[in-house]
């Protein structure tokens, strides 16, 4: 039938073939830097690349949901209305069911955010599924 060698090898490529599957195409770290490069920049365009279909958004304890194209409309109103100083986040870690999320502060002239971001994975990549913007 098979030697131990071929019977090694494949295991190992079933293995890393398993493993390429499950790897989501951007990574977590990839898109919670991306999303603070584009919150810091004040960039909604940019921000919605990392969003997903739908979006639970919080501004100033206002919650709703919104379609992708919505959110970026309502996020570039909230950048013009509070344009940023400055973005860097201040915690970051992961529940038990896999979502990943960071906290942040985010300043603008005349006071400061406490933002909170939660993603997971969609369609093999990590999507932002949430994001608060909550007056210090």
């Amino acid at each position: 039938m098979f030697s131990n060698r071929t019977g090694l090898y494949l295991l190992l490529f079933l293995v890393m073939t398993a493993t390429a599957v499950y790897q989501p195409a951007y990574g977590q770290s990839e898109v919670i830097n991306n999303v603070r490069s584009s919150i810091k920049a004040g960039s909604s365009k940019a921000l919605s690349n990392y969003l997903g279909d739908m979006i639970s958004l919080e501004i100033d304890g206002v919650q709703s949901n919104y379609s992708k194209t919505q959110a970026e409309y309502v996020l570039k109103d909230f950048f013009k209305k509070y344009p940023p100083n400055d973005f860097q986040y201040v915690h970051q870690g992961a529940s038990e069911g896999g979502l990943k999320y960071a906290i942040g502060r985010y300043s603008y002239e005349g006071g400061s955010f406490r933002v909170v971001l939660r993603s997971k994975v969609v369609d093999g990549s990590y999507k932002v599924s949430s994001l608060d913007f909550n007056k210090e």
